[in-house]
């Protein structure tokens, strides 16, 4: 007679389930590590283009700075120099007379209340734009205080400041009447 006789301490078990498993795993790993790979190869691939488009922008960058360095050189030499500040005056002649003398004239007609007199006037260029110094008599500070009011809100002045404010007396045979001198500056828009 035979007795079947188990003389483990452990009962068998088999491993069949743990091994599908990590297969399985494996094989989800391998495809992630696969497309991952392939991610990386396609963003080198695009910044070698990038870098390949930046190595070019910086050549012609440094070709451009090799341009400016041989152009300021030469104008800096004494006979070009006094050429370039002629075309400067020139230019500032040019702006100067492009300035529309009537339509600010106009301008200043429509705003000017009674009891203010336009002393003197000066237009400039400045950066682009026509700055343009005023001096005002006025008979009173109503009068003065309604142009400067009426000057701010015209579309053709702006950034209206007063640099200067000094009373007066009027000198009686010369025909000056104002009580106030105002010195002021704004833009002229319209030019």
């Amino acid at each position: 007679m035979k007795v079947r006789l188990n003389v483990a301490t452990n009962p068998l078990q088999t491993h069949r389930k743990f091994l599908a498993a990590s297969g399985l795993l494996g094989v989800i790993a391998g495809i992630v590590c696969l497309a991952l790979g392939w991610h990386v190869y396609s963003v080198r691939k695009s910044n070698a283009a990038t870098r390949a488009r930046a190595a070019a922008v910086r050549q012609e960058m440094v070709g451009l700075m090799g341009k400016r360095d041989e152009l300021e050189t030469f104008f800096k030499e004494e006979r070009n120099a006094r050429l370039n500040q002629r075309s400067t005056f020139l230019n500032s002649l040019i702006n100067e007379e492009s300035l529309n003398w009537t339509q600010m004239f106009m301008d200043l007609e429509k705003i000017m209340p009674t009891g203010v007199r336009l002393m003197n006037i000066e237009p400039a260029h400045d950066k682009g734009q026509v700055l343009v110094k005023l001096q005002i008599g006025a008979i009173s500070d109503e009068a003065k205080l309604k142009f400067l009011r009426a000057l701010e809100s015209s579309p053709a002045f702006k950034e209206v400041r007063v640099e200067h404010d000094t009373k007066s007396e009027p000198q009686e045979g010369t025909g000056d009447l104002d009580h106030l001198h105002v010195q002021l500056t704004a833009v002229y828009v319209r030019s």
